[in-house]
């Protein structure tokens, strides 16, 4: 968990250096040449880009080696408490956050590298990346692109050992286009020359031929969801195929169907990235895989407290419409299996598709609770983001905070104990589990 030392650090550099992102890599190649290129001194990389269910991936390549017994860096963005939840160094028995030491180090060099160069804050950010990890030995680090792909500023790893093209949709349209195709392209930016690539399950043909037309033209060797290798349920149980065969595990411990293809591409990555995986390393995976903020029960903590009793409590970070529909249905799935009133306590920022998101659950949700997003200054206000819920054919209403929206449904509600998914934001989730006691560690 970061202290004081990584924060102020980071506090003057956002000072310095304007929020946002600029698109471009010659401003990450100049620092880190400064640096000694420490990009080029990377354990062998898995390099995650896609619309959604990158970090479910991450979570499960992380999973998935460290079951089979090797040492992992992870970086992925962006953290939902603190900064150091993105760097995540290797360890005997599973890697540990940075530790706020090492992390002020670091970024104190990187900064002093660049030299009050124009930069941005994910640059530098991402260059701390690259220091962590080729200082401190591991056996692979697998990086989650920030956002897009080819201009990146982690895409400056030459040789990864595998890319993978999670789910493409729409987001970030003022940056990447306005078209799934064209989104697609900057995705498929990451893929290198000859490099292994892994491309997930994806619900747009247009995407996807784009994607495997790139992987082709680059001569890399492709292994396609649905094609070459895939995930079904059988049985309560989740069974991985590929050309190597079957394999029967349980079902992952990460919520919702959609994760079953998650899981899947992970496996394919970690085995395109020349890592050999045993049915028992997987199943170990499988059963032990965490990834907060995501379909994330809160099952303890101060705002867990204020609910109504006996409520089933969910956290997501999705944000857009294509997380808004894997979300539904993974709440549909329970709702098969265990009925419960639904309620929505959401907050967004306004660089997404608040009624695309709030769509995915019409005839599922009974009431919206629309809330503030303390942590962001692109927070929709919570009587707009009330009309784009009813814009979308729901009841909403607008309260706040997230706490007071818990109280509301717990002294307005006398049905059964309702099942809660507060979503719609990442910056909400973390304001969430912060306000909870309940931080990612």
């Amino acid at each position: 968990m970061t202290t004081l030392a990584a924060d102020r650090e980071i506090e003057a550099l956002m000072a310095l250096h304007p929020k946002g992102f600029d698109l471009s890599l010659d401003r990450i190649t100049r620092l880190l040449e400064r640096l000694g290129n420490p990009q080029d001194l990377l354990p062998p990389v898995i390099h995650i880009a896609g619309t959604n269910g990158k970090g479910s991936c991450a979570a499960f390549s992380r999973a998935l080696l460290e079951a089979a017994g090797h040492l992992v860096h992870v970086h992925t963005s962006p953290h939902l408490v603190n900064w150091a939840e993105r760097y995540r160094l290797a360890a005997e028995g599973g890697g540990k956050l940075v530790d706020d030491e090492t992390f002020a180090e670091a970024i104190a060099r990187v900064a002093k590298a660049n030299d009050g160069q124009k930069i941005t804050l994910f640059e530098i950010l991402t260059a701390v990346t690259f220091i962590l990890f080729s200082e401190h030995p591991a056996e692979a680090a697998i990086i989650e692109v920030g956002l897009g792909g080819r201009f990146d500023a982690t895409n400056v790893v030459a040789r990864p050992a595998v890319s993978v093209i999670m789910p493409v949709s729409m987001d970030h349209e003022a940056y990447l286009g306005d078209r799934v195709e064209l989104i697609a392209a900057e995705k498929a930016g990451i893929m290198k020359r000859g490099c292994p690539v892994v491309i997930g399950a994806q619900e747009s043909e247009t995407a996807l031929q784009v994607l495997i037309e790139t992987a082709e033209r680059l001569e890399c060797p492709t292994f396609v969801y649905g094609q070459d290798f895939l995930a079904f349920e059988e049985n309560g149980r989740m069974v991985y195929q590929d050309e190597d065969g079957l394999m029967d595990l349980p079902p992952p411990r990460l919520p919702g169907r959609h994760q079953f293809a998650n899981a899947a591409a992970a496996i394919a990555a970690v085995k395109a990235a020349g890592f050999e995986i045993s049915h028992r390393a997987a199943e170990k995976a499988m059963t032990s895989v965490a990834w907060p903020g995501r379909m994330q029960k809160l099952a303890q903590g101060r705002l867990a407290e204020l609910a109504p009793k006996g409520a089933d409590i969910w956290l997501d970070g999705g944000h857009n419409p294509g997380a808004g529909v894997v979300i539904a249905e993974a709440l549909a799935e329970q709702e098969e299996k265990n009925p419960r009133p639904l309620f929505l306590i959401s907050g967004m920022i306004n660089t997404k598709d608040q009624s695309g998101y709030f769509r995915a659950f019409k005839g599922l949700v009974r009431h919206v609770y629309t809330v503030p997003v303390s942590l962001s200054d692109a927070g929709v206000p919570n009587d707009e983001l009330a009309i784009r819920a009813t814009d979308a054919g729901l009841t909403a209403e607008p309260v706040s905070s997230v706490a007071n929206a818990l109280m509301l449904l717990r002294d307005t509600w006398d049905g059964p104990a309702p099942r809660i998914l507060i979503g719609g934001s990442l910056y909400l989730a973390g304001a969430v589990l912060a306000e909870n006691g309940t931080p990612p560690t």
